[in-house]
């Protein structure tokens, strides 16, 4: 009899506490919408050791320029509190009740929602996540919703902690004051719907890979793109043999949420297919029937430079019940698309 003792090797972080299938909002793309696809390095962090240098970003006539506090760079794993704040601000959109950019954290519930363990370690790497996540100081030019804002921000403005027992006791809540340019995205519902094993996944590198190939593959049967331009919009320091190698064992395990990845060596192109597992937008996309053809051609009149097959891929993940009629819908949805973002 052969002892299972596999978990430590196996692609996915086992499910401490199964709950639900999917999740709402990558805050990334949220905050970020406008100017993520184009953008070679991402958002956060993927280090384990502290990155204290600013980084600054800029495409065509927006810029971005990222300040991290002497913690360092909010890190990939930082934005699982964000993650859980905007998923607790959506659900109570959706159920039209009353929002507010302040977020009560219960500590347990974030651990459990975050695929995480309870300990005493795991409440206090809580602590340093939003000390890095408030420390790290953003200028930018972006617009979220119909607002821009050039003064410095953080990820979140403040936060308060409650203790049990004094400084020594376990944490038991927190309260966090989203910025304004977040919670405007949010308002907006400029977010995307994340599969749950998002959080089972191990390393950095994998979440970030998903991150990107949820954002353009979204729900289209395939995506492709080269190596090296995966390699730039993932933002790894890796040299590109290593890179390659990581992406070759992503094929090998085929572990990756939502879409299965492949890799073509002579091309040196990554393939991301999709699993068809996103149920809840799925299901929207499916009752919403095909578009006129000249339904299309006003698009591209709504939204000039844009392509109008990207955009009603964006506008079928932005649905969240089928409008009464989908070809007008969809042409008001470029216009404000337009209206927002102007040419690509």
């Amino acid at each position: 009899m052969v002892t299972d003792n596999t978990n430590a090797l196996a692609p996915l972080l086992p499910d401490r506490h199964p709950q639900h299938d999917l999740f709402i909002c990558d805050v990334a793309d949220a905050v970020l919408k406008d100017v993520m696809q184009h953008m070679e390095h991402p958002f956060y962090s993927l280090s384990k050791k502290p990155e204290t240098t600013v980084k600054r970003y800029e495409n065509g006539n927006k810029w971005l320029q990222i300040t991290p506090s002497v913690k360092g760079l909010a890190t990939i794993y930082d934005k699982d509190i964000l993650i859980y704040c905007i998923s607790q601000i959506m659900a109570k959109l959706k159920e039209g009740l009353p929002v507010s950019p302040r977020v009560r954290i219960n500590s347990r519930e974030l651990l459990i929602f975050t695929n995480r363990g309870t300990s005493g370690r795991e409440y206090q790497s809580l602590l340093d996540a939003l000390d890095r996540l408030e420390g790290t100081r953003i200028r930018t030019n972006i617009v979220t919703g119909d607002e821009e804002q050039v003064d410095g921000f953080g990820l979140i403005d403040a936060s308060s902690i409650r203790r049990k027992h004094g400084l020594d006791g376990r944490l038991l809540w927190c309260e966090v004051k989203l910025s304004d340019w977040v919670f405007n995205a949010i308002r907006n519902e400029e977010v995307l719907t994340l599969h749950r094993d998002y959080f089972r996944l191990r390393k950095p590198i994998e979440r970030r890979v998903y991150e990107i190939a949820r954002k353009h593959c979204g729900q289209q049967k395939y995506w492709r793109i080269t190596l090296a331009k995966l390699l730039l919009k993932t933002g790894s320091q890796s040299p590109q043999k290593r890179f390659r190698q990581m992406i070759r064992q992503l094929v090998e395990h085929d572990h990756l949420p939502d879409y299965h990845v492949t890799f073509e060596d002579e091309a040196d192109m990554v393939v991301f297919t999709n699993r068809g597992t996103m149920s809840p937008t799925s299901l929207v996309e499916g009752s919403i029937p095909p578009l006129q053809a000249d339904t299309y051609e006003e698009a591209r009149h709504a939204a000039p430079g844009w392509d109008v097959r990207f955009l009603e891929q964006e506008w079928r993940s932005w649905c969240v019940e089928p409008p009464r009629n989908a070809d007008r819908a969809f042409v008001g949805f470029c216009r404000k698309w337009f209206e927002k973002r102007g040419r690509p």
